[in-house]
């Protein structure tokens, strides 16, 4: 096979492995034909989310490939479902195209008339899915315009999947239940990020969560997280988170400090649903100094991972009343805690029903299980949102995929680049 002075070799059960940035050698690089490259991306402006996947397949052979087929995660992370209706699902844990994924780099696999490559799809720091692009030989021409296709064909679909009910209806594998629907509506991505922090979520169950949700958003070098944990499990439940984050965004977005931020959340509360409150944690990091702010009102408070190790206590603050209490109830102003994260912090927010999930003979998943497990994941090289995807899918192992509360957790991790 033509793969040798490209950057690659050969991995388990003969899969390829192909460095992120392979070794250029003199190959012809065949001119593309900008006119009618300059027609597919005018196209793709317009194009339905359905017709993707005959524009990915114009595109790859304006480029040289063979075909491109675009896969895009399911809503658990369990399945990378193709766009192409006529297609099979691949699984994420035990494929090429699933280590793809997992890692965010590219992987080669040999098929009985060539080769297949399979690209990420990233949007920022988001994982969306993957490209398989089809090459009877791979050289570095071919590496570099695959790796473009990617980065286009990612960005066509975050911009759609914003307004499109068919790819949302094509990354679920089941119903999903009014309480949920509305809530995921005000979801961020699961993952957002920038050279200095990331911050990525998970929270199950999937089609079913209620009271449970995060935030998180980067206002130029400051990373806002919020979780919250609404009380009840029902229409009202996800009725009071969105207000609540609702409330936070339009502080944010106003200039806010995290105090005011805060206020915000508990006024609109108290305003719209005054019967309902919930708990959350707000924390709020300068992504330049580490310096970390943080409110905890009524949650379990926040954990700080440094060194491969979890610091007992660090981040324990005396218990702030709920968010949303109105009348007496009503702190008089919320206490914001400070700290200093150090390069690689990671802090670990999560709701109750993460620790209290029980096996079948009662036993809890508990606090020590849990964050063991996000060490040694992250110290075998998991990226944070793969430690989550990994550590969401344990907990529902452990319950027998049925948990009795939402669970959510959301981690963000400071590393800031060397100046």
């Amino acid at each position: 096979m033509p793969l040798s002075g490209i950057g690659v070799r050969l991995g388990e059960e003969g899969v390829v492995l192909v460095s992120d940035t392979p070794r250029v050698f003199s190959v012809p690089d065949d001119a593309v034909d900008e006119n009618r490259l300059e027609k597919l991306l005018i196209e793709a402006q317009t194009a339905l989310p359905v017709e993707l996947p005959a524009l990915a397949n114009r595109c790859a052979d304006l480029l040289g490939l063979d075909t491109a087929s675009i896969y895009l995660a399911d809503l658990q992370q369990r399945l990378l479902v193709p766009l192409d209706e006529a297609a099979e699902s691949l699984r994420v844990d035990g494929t090429s195209a699933g280590w793809a994924y997992r890692t965010v780099s590219p992987r080669v696999a040999e098929v009985d008339d060539g080769l297949i490559l399979w690209m990420p799809l990233v949007d920022g720091a988001e994982r969306l899915g993957v490209l398989g692009v089809r090459t009877a030989a791979l050289d570095a021409v071919r590496m570099r315009r695959s790796r473009m296709l990617a980065h286009l064909l990612a960005m066509l679909i975050t911009s759609k999947r914003a307004y499109s009910d068919w790819l949302a209806a094509r990354t679920r594998t089941e119903s999903m239940g009014a309480p949920a629907e509305m809530l995921r509506a005000f979801l961020p991505p699961r993952t957002i990020g920038s050279r200095r922090c990331v911050s990525t979520a998970v929270l199950e169950p999937a089609y079913d969560i209620a009271g449970d949700a995060f935030d998180h958003s980067v206002v130029k070098n400051i990373l806002h997280t919020m979780i919250l944990d609404a009380m009840g499990h029902d229409l009202t439940a996800g009725l009071t988170s969105s207000v609540a984050m609702a409330a936070a965004r339009n502080a944010r977005r106003n200039g806010a400090e995290l105090p005011d931020i805060v206020g915000s959340v508990d006024r609109a509360l108290a305003q719209w649903l005054p019967d309902h409150f919930c708990t959350g944690v707000l924390c709020r990091l300068d992504a330049e100094t580490g310096v970390l702010h943080w409110v905890n009102c009524g949650h379990p408070p926040p954990l700080l991972i440094r060194a491969e190790r979890v610091l007992p206590g660090v981040l324990d603050r005396p218990p702030q009343p709920p968010i949303g209490l109105a009348g007496s109830l009503a702190p008089a102003a919320r206490q914001v805690h400070e700290a200093t994260l150090e390069p690689g912090d990671c802090v670990l927010l999560y709701t109750d029903g993460v620790v209290e999930a029980r096996d079948a003979n009662g036993a809890e998943f508990g606090l020590d299980r849990f964050t063991d497990f996000i060490i040694s994941s992250s110290s075998a090289g998991q990226r944070p949102e793969e430690v989550l995807r990994l550590l969401i899918h344990a907990i529902l192992d452990y319950q027998r995929n049925s948990l009795r509360d939402d669970a959510t957790i959301l981690l963000f991790e400071w590393s800031p680049q060397p100046r």
